[in-house]
């Protein structure tokens, strides 16, 4: 018996890389997955089929997570196809890096928009399901950088770190109706977007780990199987690195 048994997961932004990975590993515990992307592209029906293979049930939306008035759609969407939601991960991200002196405005709005207004976004609408029902589990995706900031990454870093913020004050709000809000830092992720960085960049941030490798989605997906299921029970408020000891 899978340690997800039975429970729904929303994860948004999944059709790629670590949240892609997310909703697989949430499937191979037996949680019937609901997941969104702004668009649902090939990547999107590949993953759909993938996890119906599993015989799980499984629907994919197409959703803006940066937009209020869609996440309050996409819940209640979710809520009318699988009768609940007991894990929401917030996932969806997206990077404009650049040094601050060469960093438009627009940039700066887009990142804090996609990254920290859709996590406001989606758990304002998932909080009425879980206060219901008196339990959830929302699993928030932040980043090192937004532990430890990084250079060229202002927008990126504020974001990620504001999510922190919000992750343990919700946390406060909602933890006497058993609804935990967890966060977790990847560190160096293998995924298409750090496939595109340069080798030696790539190998000048391996050297700085101290466990010597890059990690894989899989590494990110595992703690959030932890954190979605009864066995982080009395784990709420926390920031989870997974970055092979870069950021102690």
């Amino acid at each position: 018996m899978g340690l997800l048994e039975g429970k729904t997961a929303l994860i948004t932004g999944a059709s790629r890389g670590i949240g892609r990975e997310i909703a697989l590993k949430f499937a191979d515990q037996g949680a019937n997955i609901a997941f969104s992307d702004i668009v649902f592209d090939d990547h999107a029906k590949s993953l759909e089929q993938e996890i119906n293979d599993k015989g799980l049930k499984v629907k994919g939306f197409e959703s803006d997570a940066s937009s209020f008035a869609a996440g309050e759609a996409l819940i209640n969407d979710v809520v009318e196809e699988f009768g609940t939601i007991d894990a929401l991960v917030n996932n969806a991200g997206i990077t404009r890096d650049n040094f601050l002196m060469r960093m438009t405005e627009a940039d700066w709005d887009l990142v804090i928009k996609v990254n920290l207004k859709s996590i406001f976004n989606l758990t304002k609408a998932v909080q009425r399901i879980m206060l219901k029902q008196r339990f959830g589990s929302i699993i928030n995706m932040s980043s090192v950088v937004g532990v430890g900031g990084n250079a060229g990454q202002s927008n990126y870093a504020a974001s990620k770190a504001g999510l922190i913020g919000f992750t343990k004050s919700i946390a406060q709000e909602l933890g006497s109706r058993n609804i935990r809000c967890n966060a977790i830092a990847p560190g160096f992720i293998e995924t298409e977007m750090t496939a595109k960085l340069p080798e030696d960049v790539k190998e000048k941030w391996i050297k700085t780990i101290p466990l010597q490798r890059s990690g894989a989605p899989n590494d990110v997906a595992n703690i959030a199987i932890f954190l979605a299921s009864d066995l982080a029970g009395y784990v709420t408020g926390q920031v989870v690195s997974v970055c092979g000891g870069m950021n102690m």
